[in-house]
């Protein structure tokens, strides 16, 4: 188990570098002026932030509304026993149901439990697997279909869902097995 551990610690520390490595050198291959064209993604990132600005607002208006209500508390009472079946602590419910809502919701939501509970406990670890194996579904949906004029998401939310569901699913799971 151990030597598992390790390997992942190594592997973690490698995989962002050897990705930049990877794409800096296919650039390469490929004749692709790597600079100017990171250049040019970047002021299309910075024209994309501008006109999503409205759509977060308004995400970020509608998450405020639906903590403050008590629905996330009702939510949470509501879907307790099935999380139960998995192991999961009811603490980190929460935390999952505000990960496909909002990143800064959830790390709110994380922050408090290792507050509560410790960074080094069984919740601290599984809460901060879930914020990095998820993604924030609706948040995502909302802002990102939004600026560029999507209304028909198809099959986009359900299947981001399904992906979060995995990522929390398993989360609880590998925290369990590592912890």
């Amino acid at each position: 188990m151990e030597i598992f551990k390790t390997l992942i610690d190594w592997l973690s520390l490698l995989a962002i570098p050897v990705m930049i490595l990877v794409f800096i050198g296919y650039g390469y291959l490929k004749k692709v002026r790597v600079y100017e064209v990171f250049v040019e993604g970047a002021k299309e990132g910075f024209d994309v932030g501008v006109k999503i600005i409205p759509y977060l607002v308004a995400m970020l208006m509608a998450i405020g509304m639906f903590r403050a209500s008590g629905a996330l508390d009702f939510l949470t009472w509501a879907v307790s026993p099935i999380t139960n079946l998995i192991g999961m602590a009811p603490e980190l419910l929460p935390m999952a149901l505000m990960r496909p809502l909002s990143g800064s919701g959830s790390l709110g939501v994380m922050t408090e439990l290792m507050n509560t509970h410790g960074v080094d406990s069984l919740i601290g670890f599984t809460a901060s697997t879930m914020y990095g194996s998820t993604e924030t579904t609706f948040y995502v949906v909302a802002v990102y279909f939004g600026a560029v004029g999507i209304r028909k998401t198809r099959y986009a939310i359900t299947a981001g869902l399904m992906a979060d569901a995995a990522g929390l699913i398993t989360a609880v799971l590998i925290s369990q097995l590592m912890f």
